[in-house]
């Protein structure tokens, strides 16, 4: 467990094998158990082609706060070792690439105008879309998830709860909103949004926020799951993964807590929620929410209600990544590199694909053209379904 000093912050990418233990972090020594032992990879009928289109390296190493994004036709992304780079997504040809001269701790936020990435130290350091840099500021402590960008500014979230908005011309400090947290929190896969002029959040005290991105001013709260237990480790109650937006529902889950839809239209009321536990989030298409729980068993509830429509056992334990849906099916990552495909209708297998570089600890990302993946070497390789 690495200890902060700013605070105590239980580290990694993910959680092992259904201990409160996380990837990066020293393990507790226990005797082998088969309950925990990654399920092998089995064969299936297939259901649909999927091939790797593209991969192109973009620097080395990653992590849980490195996930690219897509801003039209172009992604944008970055890895530890400094580097920021803007990738064609449809050819995989790299349109610039800079150096942000520090190691990365997070990034990227990108809208197409402004990309931002974040040092260990606090950091923020945003390029212009030639990837000249424009200006380098100090957030209030170290910056573990991407930034967001977007109307004008460019938000971060740091270790000391605080989210805070610079200007995206120049860096100047907009505002920022502090919120009391736990004595430890996650540090695993966790982004921010922007949509309608809002910045909606997860905090580490199981709550969501929004906050008007302009003002600062704080539009709204609600709790997706309360901390229980006798310990801190216990207590742990993230908000984790991005938050999901499906017309007015706003839907998030945590580690050890729940799985929530709110509302948005009757003033963030709490349509449902159910006990659940995930280490890396969820996602959601118009009729449905995903997620995987901290064994890696996949579940899909419905949108609506929150009831159950299926589960999917054959990734257990192969600390699966957070998912992302196409067209053509929901997409997981697991530890050893494989992609796979499962039907959205009932789970069923549909394929996989190895891209290689380790561990996929990044969240997928959907794009028109496939899924697109960050490795753990730095590479970014773009998945093609047929």
């Amino acid at each position: 467990m690495q200890i902060s000093i700013a605070r105590r912050v239980l580290c990694g990418s993910m959680v092992a094998l259904g201990a409160a233990v996380l990837a990066g972090c020293s393990m507790f020594s226990a005797a082998p158990n088969p309950r925990f032992d990654p399920a092998p990879l089995t064969e299936y009928p297939a259901g649909i082609s999927v091939h790797v289109a593209w991969s192109t390296g973009i620097g080395s190493g990653g992590g849980a706060g490195f996930a690219p994004q897509v801003v039209g036709d172009s992604v944008y992304a970055a890895t530890p070792s400094g580097s920021v780079a803007k990738v064609d997504l449809a050819t995989g040809a790299v349109r610039w690439q800079a150096n942000a001269g520090v190691k990365l701790s997070a990034g990227v936020g990108s809208d197409g105008q402004v990309t931002a990435v974040a040092a260990p130290d606090g950091t923020v350091i945003a390029f212009d879309d030639q990837g000249t840099e424009k200006w380098r500021v100090h957030a209030t402590s170290e910056v573990d998830i991407p930034p967001a960008v977007g109307n004008g500014v460019v938000v971060v979230r740091s270790s000391d709860y605080r989210i805070q908005a610079f200007d995206a011309g120049s860096g100047e400090v907009l505002w920022n909103v502090q919120r009391p947290g736990p004595a430890l929190a996650l540090k695993t896969n966790m982004r921010m949004i922007m949509i309608e002029g809002l910045l909606i959040s997860g905090l580490p005290n199981g709550k969501f926020i929004a906050i008007n991105v302009r003002t600062g001013a704080v539009q709204w709260e609600g709790t997706v799951s309360v901390s229980q237990g006798a310990t801190d480790l216990e207590r742990i109650s993230d908000v984790v993964g991005s938050p999901q937006t499906q017309g007015a529902l706003l839907c998030g889950v945590s580690y050890q807590g729940r799985l929530a839809c709110f509302d948005v239209s009757q003033g963030g009321h709490l349509l449902w929620d159910k006990p659940f536990s995930s280490a890396t989030g969820m996602t959601t298409d118009s009729q449905q929410a995903y997620v995987s729980d901290q064994r890696s068993v996949v579940y899909s509830f419905a949108l609506g209600d929150g009831h159950e429509l299926w589960k999917q056992t054959a990734l257990r334990n192969r600390a699966l990544s957070g998912p992302a849906v196409v067209p053509q099916g929901l997409a997981v990552g697991d530890m050893e590199g494989y992609v796979h495909f499962l039907s959205r209708s009932d789970g069923r297998l549909l394929g996989r694909v190895q891209v290689g570089g380790g561990a996929i600890v990044s969240p997928l990302t959907a794009t028109s053209r496939g899924v697109l993946v960050q490795t753990g070497n730095g590479n970014l390789v773009l998945i093609g379904v047929n």
